[in-house]
């Protein structure tokens, strides 16, 4: 099976600044978000999910919400995603007038729903329809993510039936696209393809996004299935950071240098700067104090750029 049976370019979403940090524990100041903003930006990076706007007590590391906003470079070619659960976030955002478009949360499950944003399933659905709509009201675009799409930590299984119904009725208010999210990071390549093609089927020509979790170490084969399956955009986080304070045993998201590297080996383009990736993963882990999860953050890129040096020079 080669490259040339899937697509030839992937667009990359950054959700280091917002799901990276928002369930570490240690405080990362605002100066230091904004400064692994400007490094995601200048590693290729066009679509960066900058903060979320929720209650501050429920997640502390994104109180400093609309400071970020304050502080965002001024680029006409880099979108600033807002991550918001109802209208009072989305009021929010628009507010500081430098998020460019706002993304709702659907969750799949009942229980899931209550503990990540107080509501029933059903009633996530609506609201984030309500987002999109609010959005284009003001002038922005929305986009809607279906999380624990691949399996709930409270009540399991997840039939593919609920998250296509889901899908389709997201769909009605004209999202830019939607999301499958792997939040605990439970899904396997066959299931990812499954409800991909599924999804894909119901939606039409809204873009498929994808957003997993490697709790398991799946998470790179799930991106490489969705994209089999014909996801066109991939969420991911420099140094393999994240997690969901709302869903136990949700760890870090697939590594924006894992999957850029996987994807451009493989002849499929991220129009990602791979060694700035991993420069931006030394200096994060400096910041977080600890070695972060990503696997090409260890090892380092290949070729080596200095093996490249050698023959050029032999």
């Amino acid at each position: 099976m080669t490259a040339e049976m899937y697509t030839s370019a992937v667009e990359m979403v950054e959700v280091s600044p917002r799901d990276g940090l928002q369930n570490e524990k240690q405080p990362v100041s605002t100066a230091d978000k904004l400064e692994l903003i400007a490094r995601a930006i200048a590693s290729g990076l066009r679509r960066i999910e900058v903060t979320s706007f929720v209650n501050p007590r429920a997640v502390p590391q994104m109180a400093d919400a609309e400071a970020v906003c304050d502080g965002l470079p001024e680029r006409d070619d880099v979108t600033y995603i807002g991550l918001v659960m109802n209208a009072r976030g989305a009021d929010r955002a628009i507010a500081t007038g430098r998020i460019d478009q706002l993304g709702a949360v659907a969750v799949a499950t009942d229980r899931f729903a209550m503990a990540n944003q107080g509501q029933t399933s059903d009633g996530s659905v609506e609201a984030s329809k309500q987002i999109i709509s609010l959005a284009r009201f003001a002038g922005l675009t929305g986009q809607a993510t279906i999380a624990a799409s691949f399996g709930c930590p409270f009540e399991g299984e997840v039939a593919e039936d609920r998250v296509v119904a889901m899908a389709a009725a997201i769909a009605e208010a004209d999202p830019v696209e939607i999301a499958l999210a792997d939040t605990i990071g439970v899904g396997n390549p066959a299931h990812v393809a499954s409800l991909v093609a599924k999804v894909r089927a119901a939606i039409g020509s809204i873009p498929i996004r994808v957003h997993f979790h490697n709790t398991r170490g799946t998470g790179l084969a799930n991106v490489w299935a969705a994209i089999g399956a014909g996801a066109t955009v991939v969420d991911a986080s420099i140094g393999g950071l994240g997690g969901c304070p709302f869903a136990p045993g949700a760890a870090g998201n697939v590594a924006t240098e894992d999957v850029s590297y996987m994807l451009e080996r493989a002849g499929i383009t991220t129009g990602l700067d791979l060694e700035a990736l991993i420069e931006t993963n030394r200096w994060l882990a400096g910041v977080m104090d600890k070695q972060l999860p990503a696997m090409v953050g260890k090892a380092g890129g290949f070729p080596r750029p200095a093996e490249h040096e050698e023959k050029e020079t032999a």
